[in-house]
């Protein structure tokens, strides 16, 4: 695959951040909002995990890096078997690591997974109380 441009890295970022900031409400905030990061947070007070008290938790992210955009999906981590096999085969392909997407194109499919992946990942939160 050809390397990337920067204006091509850009697109991509923009449409995934697009889908993105519906989820900017409530409890869900904005924790990044510059050129190549945005990250949201719960900072739900008093949110109970495994055991433990918390005033925050990451809930998803955008990185604009050098060959690809990172798409860090935290909620992976709260029940991964359930939560993974609810997303789609295509965008656990893309899957390097434990929680990072590494995005290098975008198109009507990827777009309709990442949307499916942050509906998942929301109702994730939300039946944990953290939202």
């Amino acid at each position: 695959m050809p390397t990337l441009t920067q204006e091509q890295l850009l697109k991509i970022f923009n449409a995934v951040k697009k889908e993105m900031k519906p989820y900017e409400k409530g409890y869900v905030k904005a924790r990044f909002d510059i050129q190549g990061r945005y990250e949201l947070w719960t900072e739900k007070p008093k949110i109970t995990i495994q055991g433990r008290l918390r005033n925050e938790l990451a809930f998803i992210g955008l990185i604009l890096q050098s060959s690809y955009v990172g798409f860090y999906y935290t909620p992976i981590y709260t029940n991964s078997e359930d939560v993974s096999s609810r997303l789609s085969t295509d965008l656990l392909k893309l899957l390097k690591g434990k929680a990072c997407f590494h995005i290098k194109a975008v198109d009507k499919n990827i777009l309709t997974d990442i949307k499916q992946a942050m509906k998942v990942g929301y109702e994730e939160y939300s039946n944990n109380g953290w939202l």
